[in-house]
């Protein structure tokens, strides 16, 4: 995916954000994750970036 992310990138094309959920955490634990970084982020923070969770 990273790959695919560069070249969409180098297209000058955007994404808001890319998120990868750890399949060792619950759907309950990931959903947490995902609710945190949104009530704590800025608009932008996390634009044209791939994330792995947990990231805290």
């Amino acid at each position: 995916m990273p790959v695919h992310l560069a070249d969409h990138l180098a297209a000058n094309h955007h994404v808001p954000r890319i998120f990868i959920l750890n399949p060792k955490l619950s759907v309950g634990e990931n959903l947490e994750q995902l609710f945190l970084i949104a009530e704590g982020s800025l608009d932008r923070e996390y634009q044209d970036r791939i994330e792995f969770l947990p990231l805290f």
